[in-house]
């Protein structure tokens, strides 16, 4: 629930940016912004200025009451009120400077007891839209010169102490408040940036699970498509060279290539399924497993090949399903590669393990005989099967063996 509220902080303001801060749009909307990387203002900015400027105004009117009673002379007078009507017209200065407007404000509210509301207005706004240093430092100076002010010039009618406490605390109070509308607005601001985080690591995991996706099925593809067209290529390639093949041989060639063209074009029919559909992986057909294997040898002898089944697995129904198929599809790629890149080698597939102890799969083929000549894409199907074993927690080797020949080796987990 706390996220479905952070992802709504950024949809929710664009109809309300008027009743916010020109600041807080700022942030949350930089187009907003002039050329020259000031804010506009917003209509409450406006509002909030000029009802500053007349709470300003009006403190200072309430001083000037005062001022006679504090035996004035009349060029302190006039001076006092001077300087009061500057501060006040400063402080539409304030968005633009707060630094600068408080710093000008410390040695006014030593001269000036009608500038009295512009300067609190001042540390008001140092708060609100600078880091505390700035306000520690500059706020503390004008709280410093507090007692040199009634020092010099007493309140009329009230004690010494008494003038600087509510003094102290006003301008204490003002500068929490100026502190708390900051936390406020950066809470605000931390809430955006998390929903967009947000929002990003939903995009990036949604796009990681189809790239996921996509390299899941690629695989499959290559796994499946790669040995049904391998027995198609040998079969052809038998026919295209043997043309006083017999009767029988011909027939038996085409048969395997008829009946490996369905089986390819009915894979490819699943797959494509599954990226209609968003099936899983075991959806359509049965999958292959670990008991499939022979069949797979057989079909590998009758492509040519001569192939070697060493199967000592007590229970191969006892193999967890996704072992048993990853096995299935090592094999089927690793004889595939034997045929492709070691035609008329012997290859030998051997299958050992027990539960708890894991399965190791070899496939092991002869040194081939004369030169071969270099098959397009080599590797790629090396690659797919180490990332297929990695995915169910175990590791494939492969390499040449130092008869000359080449050896994949995987192990794979069995608890």
């Amino acid at each position: 629930m706390n996220g479905d509220k952070q992802a709504t902080v950024p949809t929710a303001l664009p109809g309300r940016r008027w009743a916010l801060p020109s600041a807080l749009v700022e942030d949350l909307y930089p187009e907003r912004s002039r050329p020259g990387g000031r804010p506009r203002r917003t209509a409450r900015d406006w509002f909030v200025d000029f009802g500053c400027f007349l709470l300003a105004v009006a403190i200072g009117l309430l001083a000037a009451d005062v001022l006679d009673d504090e035996n004035l002379s009349a060029a302190m007078a006039v001076a006092d009120q001077v300087i009061g009507a500057l501060s006040c017209a400063a402080v539409w200065l304030r968005r633009r400077w707060p630094v600068g407007l408080a710093v000008a404000m410390v040695p006014v509210s030593l001269l000036s007891a009608t500038a009295g509301g512009a300067v609190l207005l001042s540390l008001f706004t140092l708060a609100v839209h600078r880091p505390f240093r700035y306000v520690a430092w500059i706020g503390g100076a004008s709280l410093a010169v507090t007692p040199l002010f009634y020092w010099m010039r007493p309140e009329p009618g009230l004690p010494y102490l008494a003038s600087l406490f509510i003094s102290v605390l006003l301008g204490v109070t003002v500068i929490g408040w100026g502190l708390l509308v900051r936390s406020k607005r950066r809470l605000l601001l931390s809430l955006r940036d998390r929903a967009r985080h947000a929002e990003a690591e939903a995009r990036l995991r949604a796009e990681q699970a189809q790239r996921l996706a996509r390299e899941a099925i690629a695989r499959e593809m290559h796994d499946v498509l790669a040995h049904r067209l391998t027995l198609l290529s040998v079969h052809a390639g038998a026919l295209e060279f043997r043309p006083d093949a017999s009767r029988e041989d011909v027939a038996r060639a085409a048969g395997v290539i008829r009946e490996s063209a369905h089986d390819a074009l009915q894979d490819l029919r699943e797959i494509i399924g599954v990226l209609r559909a968003g099936e899983s992986e075991d959806a359509g057909r049965p999958q292959p497993t670990l008991a499939a294997l022979d069949g797979l040898v057989a079909e590998s002898r009758e492509a040519g090949m001569k192939v070697v089944l060493a199967a000592r697995v007590a229970d191969a129904a006892e193999v967890p399903a996704s072992v048993g198929r990853t096995a299935y599809r090592i094999a089927q790629e690793a004889l595939t590669n034997a045929r492709k890149h070691a035609p008329g080698t012997e290859v030998t597939v051997s299958v050992s393990g027990a539960r708890g102890d894991g399965l190791v799969l070899t496939v092991r083929n002869t040194a081939p005989e004369g030169e071969l000549p270099h098959v397009p894409g080599s590797g790629q199907g090396l690659i797919g099967l180490t990332e297929r074993a990695s995915l169910t927690g175990g590791t494939l080797d492969h390499g040449p063996t130092p008869e000359g020949g080449f050896e994949v080796r995987a192990r794979l987990p069995w608890k």
